[in-house]
């Protein structure tokens, strides 16, 4: 059910007339709605009406179609709904882009995942809504599409049924729009993240919703191998070219011809190949080692790193111009702490996996299970939840898993700080506030009160001020209200 930020005011009997006469008898339906969800159309529809926008509704795709076919006009903005009985949303973008390519296309859907995001991207789409939404970014977002006036086109790709990524909170949202618009794209990619946040999964996502997917994606550690190797492992070698190099070898540039190569922890590359890698991102040719004839390189760069390169070059420890090459467009990858509404589904989706590779009934994770496991900060990221899951599956002793099932370094390992009994907390501050500041109590911890949740909520969304409003179930405008009260235009995001 959309969360709504506001409460919609009762219109008047002659508002309501005057308002939805306005919206029939306009031959230019401004914005179209297609969901086989009654509610969800019924609450767009009136906050369209409040804005004065005029609209029209449909239950499902054919529906659509068929208006089309005997509109005088197209809207100006489509907002449909992913999964429908008969054609899906995605169909129907198919189709409407195809015969209105400039019409702007609002994806709905309440499966947010990767697979969802980029094939409405690739299929033209201008933004992508995952349900539940504000209802006012939901009204900004249409009217910022009906002002649009060219947007991408690009083929629709199947959903699987397995999403290639998961993930529901704000940041990953973000990871999945930027793949999404990046799906017809040739640009150099940096991935910044810790150790197991899935870098190399992000990578392989952006290869294979590209123009190179039909070629190969080739991955290498630059950490992980000798530094007397690693330029012969990029770059290939004649025969000769060394002790022990007794036929010529093709490197990674080459194995990668036409496709993505995926430089995982390039902060920790040799210097002296630093400059051998700017120079083929600079002029596009490389020479094998003990080489005389340059190679063309036809090559897709992504590097990925969980080092802060801005301090590597500050230090000298990385070319700054190699950097600015490399760093064309930038992708932050969050830790599994930051994201922490997306450990369920995970740990479920990771038992399911495990279940299936070694053959055996799924296990249950418990809710109390489950709420500690989200009490954790796993620096190992999402690799070590998916660890953890396969030791679970192999090793704990019932269908259920309880808490006491975890491995023993996870029993003992501090969890996120949490007051046993924040009322009791509470209750004690009142009595404190009460004695010292008398008069002054209730408006007093309000303020804090909401100073705290907002602040909060800005630092789970990197300070997006509307989807930190939707965190808490409020409008975007009361937001901004609140902010400026309580002095918070410049939040502290620690």
């Amino acid at each position: 059910m959309v969360r709504q930020a506001r409460s919609i005011p009762a219109l008047s009997a002659i508002e309501t007339f005057a308002r939805f006469t306005f919206v029939r008898v306009n031959d230019m339906n401004s914005v179209w709605i297609v969901d086989d969800d009654r509610s969800i159309r019924w609450v767009l529809e009136k906050a369209l009406a409040r804005e004065e926008i005029p609209y029209k509704s449909f239950g499902t795709a054919a529906e659509v179609l068929a208006a089309l076919d005997s509109a005088t006009q197209p809207p100006q903005v489509l907002v449909s709904d992913i999964r429908m009985p008969g054609e899906s949303g995605l169909a129907l973008l198919s189709k409407v882009k195809a015969r209105f390519p400039q019409m702007p296309v609002i994806i709905m859907t309440a499966y947010s995942d990767l697979e969802s995001a980029v094939a409405a991207f690739q299929g033209g789409a201008f933004e992508y809504l995952p349900k539940p939404f504000d209802v006012d970014q939901a009204v900004e977002l249409v009217r910022r599409a009906i002002d649009e006036s060219a947007h991408q086109a690009g083929a629709v790709e199947e959903l699987s049924s397995v999403p290639e990524i998961l993930g529901q909170a704000p940041a990953m949202q973000e990871v999945f729009r930027a793949i999404g618009r990046l799906a017809q794209s040739h640009a150099t990619v940096l991935i910044n993240g810790e150790s197991g946040t899935g870098k190399e999964l992000v990578a392989r996502a952006l290869h294979r919703h590209s123009p190179r997917k039909d070629a190969p994606f080739i991955a290498i550690n630059t950490a992980a191998i000798p530094r007397d190797l690693l330029e012969s492992e990029l770059f290939g070698h004649e025969r000769g070219a060394f002790t022990g190099a007794q036929t010529m070898r093709r490197g990674r540039f080459e194995q990668a011809e036409g496709g993505t190569l995926f430089l995982d922890e390039i902060g920790d590359m040799p210097a002296e190949l630093q400059t051998r890698l700017l120079r083929v991102l600079s002029d596009g040719n490389f020479y094998r080692v003990g080489g005389h004839q340059p190679i063309k390189a036809n090559v897709r760069v992504i590097a990925a790193t969980h080092q802060n390169m801005e301090d590597r070059v500050r230090q000298g420890l990385f070319r700054e111009d190699l950097f600015h090459r490399l760093n064309v467009i930038r992708l932050r990858l969050p830790p599994l702490r930051e994201r922490r509404e997306d450990i369920p589904s995970l740990a479920k989706h990771f038992i399911s996996l495990s279940a299936q590779e070694l053959g055996v009934e799924a296990k249950r994770l418990s809710d109390g299970t489950l709420k500690y496991l989200q009490s954790l900060d796993f620096p190992g990221n999402v690799r070590q939840l998916e660890n953890l899951c396969h030791w679970l599956t192999v090793m704990a002793p019932g269908q259920t898993v309880e808490v006491a099932d975890l491995p023993p370094e996870l029993k003992d390992q501090p969890t996120r700080e949490q007051p046993a009994n924040w009322g009791d907390a509470l209750m004690a501050e009142a009595d404190r506030a009460i004695a010292q500041h008398p008069g002054e109590v209730f408006d007093m911890l309000s303020r804090d009160f909401e100073r705290i949740l907002i602040r909060r909520a800005l630092s789970a969304t990197g300070g997006r001020r509307i989807e930190a409003a939707q965190l808490l179930g409020i409008g975007r405008n009361t937001i901004t209200r609140k902010i400026q009260e309580l002095g918070l235009e410049e939040p502290d995001h620690a």
